[in-house]
């Protein structure tokens, strides 16, 4: 994206953001609880979008400005403080450049969403399960500083502290669009604390992530009298 073309798409957000800051105050809109929800999150990503734009401009100012100092100023030092300043800038607007390309990349709308975590030990005995345990409070920790909370559901303990399987529910802020990633295979190849003969092992845990439901239809089933079951359901907003 052309560095003009990148300003023209981030000048034509302005007036949204603009609007949307004014509607997230309107008493009307906050009486609506269900629009006010969806603009206060527009009204989020788009504030890290105008937060970028500023610093581009600056950047792109300061860049400009510099050159032109650089071209000028006979003073040594000022064209030294100008080259700096240059540099700086020079290294800085592309790296917002790709910053920027993200923000404005349509977000998944189940990246909002919470998630529920399920750590396994998979191949690798007890040191497997040890590992899976490393996981756990790897992850634990990690929702910690993003202030998400972590509720466990169930558990299968393994050797030595560790889990053969661990489930867990996790809410917060942009929980699943952070951790779709983490999902797969994790291989670590060390001498785990219950080696005596110093001996490498090798394990392999899964941690798959999916979206935590909204809904869930919870189905019951009884014999009528000819042995034919029939079936119930009822939604149930349990998640």
């Amino acid at each position: 994206m052309a560095e003009s073309t990148l300003l023209e798409k981030l000048d034509g957000l302005v007036a949204r953001f603009e609007e949307v800051s004014t509607l997230i105050t309107d008493p009307n809109v906050i009486t609506d609880q269900k629009r006010y929800v969806k603009l206060t999150k527009e009204y989020k990503d788009l504030n890290d979008i105008m937060k970028a734009r500023k610093e581009y401009m600056q950047c792109l100012s300061g860049l400009e400005e510099a050159k032109q100092i650089m071209t000028t100023e006979s003073d040594p030092e000022m064209k030294e403080m100008a080259r700096e300043e240059a540099n700086l800038c020079e290294a800085r607007i592309p790296e917002l450049e790709e910053e920027i390309k993200l923000l404005l990349v349509p977000a998944d709308p189940q990246d909002d969403r919470n998630a529920i975590l399920e750590i396994r030990g998979g191949t690798g005995g007890d040191e497997a399960a040890i590992f899976a345990g490393d996981l756990f409070r790897m992850y634990t920790k990690y929702c910690e500083t993003k202030g998400w909370k972590l509720e466990v559901s169930s558990a299968n303990e393994g050797a030595a502290g560790g889990f053969k399987e661990i489930i867990c529910s996790v809410t917060g802020d942009k929980v699943y669009g952070t951790l779709k990633y983490e999902s797969g295979v994790h291989r670590v190849q060390r001498v785990p604390a219950t080696e005596t003969q110093g001996r490498v092992h090798t394990s392999q845990p899964q941690s798959p992530y999916c979206p935590k439901p909204n809904r869930l239809m919870w189905k019951s089933t009884r014999a009528k009298s000819n042995g034919t079951p029939s079936e119930a359901g009822e939604p149930a907003d349990r998640m």
